[in-house]
């Protein structure tokens, strides 16, 4: 981003900070630009680079409504039921498998 200050990482002032270490201080950025960024260097490729935000202009978290909370619950719901035998797993499906474990790998589970 070109006119914003850049820092070295670890040396930004005070009053400046992540969209994490808003969160973690229960705040978001609420539509102000970003105030300055930070670079780590790496070795091999280039630098990483996060963007900072002025703790003072931050804003409180939205708390969750209900609606959203259903939301939420649903959504999770989804990621745990197996597209294949329609059970609840009961944990969260891998992206890699696609399915539960028993689906996956059913010769495994009949040795057992």
């Amino acid at each position: 981003m070109a006119g914003i200050p850049v820092y070295r990482w670890r040396l930004a002032p005070e009053g400046l900070a992540t969209v994490r270490q808003l969160r973690a201080r229960e705040l978001r950025p609420g539509g102000q630009d970003v105030a300055a960024q930070i670079e780590r260097p790496r070795r091999r490729r280039g630098p990483l680079i996060a963007y900072l935000h002025r703790i003072d202009a931050a804003k409180p978290v939205r708390p969750m409504t209900p609606a959203k909370w259903a939301a939420l619950a649903k959504a999770n719901a989804a990621r745990r039921k197996c597209p294949k035998c329609g059970r609840d797993a009961g944990y969260v499906i891998p992206a890699s498998l696609g399915m539960c474990a028993p689906c996956a790998y059913p010769e495994e589970q009949r040795a057992a």
